[in-house]
């Protein structure tokens, strides 16, 4: 099951007891999944998804505070998508439910509801979970990039379910695709406050470990990766300091280097795998700082690199 599908699953569990919630959720679910039809001079209402729970969901908050007649029925999708499509369909009442729910409004659908209708916090979160149900899903956040949507077919939809999240601080932003329009998130505390928001507690902690867990492992690999760049950057740097002491070595002699820099150059060659922090202390005339070692190294490089490039060594050192 993908996580998109347990998120979903865990909303259609979730008890309301309160009328008005359960109106604003099942508002977002009618207006973004309903079809009208007229059959013997009544209208009928036919609901459609791909999510088994969801239709469930939909006729239990219909069959618990609305006075209507509904099925459900499966039919099989026969084209791309092999899977399941249910139908929950209102064969009896369905005008007055319309009517009850702000989406059937002078003999046509709404596509937005009506603000005053969801006047307290309470009834704009069901509404937003039944967007979700209706028509959302969510990566798993195990996968390289975070992101939550609701789709719809009408830009004032998602406009309108943009402007509740951010009511609630949520970022969300909007773009076409596919013949339709999205309401996205992309941060992933935002997804979590969403998910918190909708009232997926369990799927919202699912998450969160998860991306914690993941976080972490990036900062470890972060953290080995930079140890290991700089070990490589100290051996690259120890190399390069051996080769031109050797060459020293051979081309003139250590003997005709200053004293200072010939310690630092046979510590150098005797301790090869040591870092520029530990040499100091192996200079026999006394310890001296990683600075002081530093500049002594840079010297012994520059003369090096001179006496390559045709150059002598200073009469005066």
């Amino acid at each position: 099951m993908s996580f998109a599908s347990e998120v979903k699953k865990e909303l259609t569990m979730l008890e309301i007891t309160k009328p008005e919630n359960a109106k604003a959720e099942l508002s977002a679910l009618l207006r973004m999944n309903g079809a009208l039809g007229l059959s013997n001079m009544h209208w009928t209402l036919n609901v459609q998804t791909e999510n088994a729970a969801t239709a469930r969901r939909i006729l239990s908050l219909l069959q618990q505070f609305f006075d209507v007649h509904a099925e459900i029925s499966v039919r099989r999708q026969m084209k791309l998508k092999k899977n399941n499509l249910y139908v929950v369909r209102v064969m009896q009442g369905a005008e007055e439910l319309l009517n009850q729910l702000h989406i059937f409004e002078d003999f046509e659908m709404s596509q937005t509801v009506s603000e005053k209708w969801l006047r307290n916090e309470g009834m704009k979160r069901s509404y937003l979970r039944g967007a979700f149900l209706a028509a959302g899903s969510v990566n798993n956040p195990d996968k390289s990039a975070y992101h939550l949507e609701i789709y719809s077919l009408y830009e004032e939809q998602v406009q309108q379910l943009a402007q509740f999240m951010n009511e609630f601080d949520l970022n969300a932003k909007l773009v076409e695709r596919r013949s339709g329009y999205i309401v996205y998130l992309k941060e992933a505390e935002k997804i979590v406050d969403m998910l918190n928001l909708i009232g997926a507690t369990l799927a919202m902690l699912k998450f969160e470990d998860i991306r914690v867990m993941r976080d972490m492992r990036n900062s470890v690999n972060r953290l080995v990766n930079a140890e290991n760049a700089n070990i490589e950057k100290t051996v690259t740097a120890s190399q390069k300091q051996i080769q031109d002491i050797e060459f020293l070595d051979a081309e003139v002699g250590l003997n005709r280097l200053p004293e200072k820099l010939r310690e630092i150059a046979e510590v150098r060659l005797t301790h090869r795998s040591e870092p520029l922090s530990e040499l100091g202390q192996f200079v026999r005339s006394g310890e001296i700082s990683k600075s002081g070692v530093n500049h002594r190294l840079r010297k012994i490089s520059k003369l090096a690199d001179d006496l390559r490039n045709g150059g002598q060594l200073p009469k005066n050192m």
